[in-house]
């Protein structure tokens, strides 16, 4: 195959910025709160420090080598390369754009914010705790929602003791906001 087929793919490749992960809302921050933006920063940083210069040091050996069109190091370490600096690029973004909001710092608070702990009982009795979290820190099966999240929305601003109904793709569903709490949220 030449190589000139390989590059337009591997340019298309480059302009995705991680497609696959949720997008900001529009003329909104990145909330986060402290653990999330620390986990961030982590990745960020192993990539830039271990990661990049292990395999930039690969690839230079591959390229001394000779042939680089059937070096499978090469070739593979150059695809590497790109999506490492892809991850970068998408790190440093979301890290440009966030709003640190520490959920301890807003105890005693009575209304559901960003950051809130929410235990609700949904309509067949039973409850539910969620922790309401940045985009980049959601993780449903533990019960952390993003802020973004239909869910997360429908409880915005209430008050223990509130009903709230939500919209589900099969009907509604009445919750009662048993607690809300600000605690720190690990993840």
């Amino acid at each position: 195959m030449s190589k000139a087929f390989t590059r337009e793919n591997d340019a298309a490749e480059e302009d995705d910025d991680d497609a696959g992960l949720p997008a900001i809302p529009a003329g909104t921050k990145n909330y986060m709160t402290p653990a999330g933006y620390r986990r961030l920063k982590e990745e960020y940083m192993h990539l830039l420090d271990v990661e990049r210069p292990a395999l930039v040091q690969t690839v230079a050996w591959a390229a001394s080598n000779g042939d680089r069109s059937e070096n499978g190091d090469y070739i593979y370490g150059k695809k590497r390369l790109r999506e490492i600096d892809r991850r970068l690029r998408f790190l440093a973004k979301r890290m440009e754009s966030s709003e640190v909001v520490d959920p301890e710092q807003r105890q005693g608070c009575e209304q559901v914010f960003f950051g809130a702990t929410v235990t609700v009982c949904h309509e067949d009795g039973v409850e539910r705790t969620y922790s309401i979290v940045g985009i980049d820190e959601a993780d449903a099966g533990r019960g952390l929602i993003s802020w973004v999240s239909p869910l997360a929305r429908t409880l915005l601003k209430t008050r223990v003791d509130d009903v709230v109904v939500l919209q589900l793709p099969g009907g509604t569903e009445e919750l009662v906001i048993v607690t809300v709490d600000y605690c720190c949220i690990d993840l």
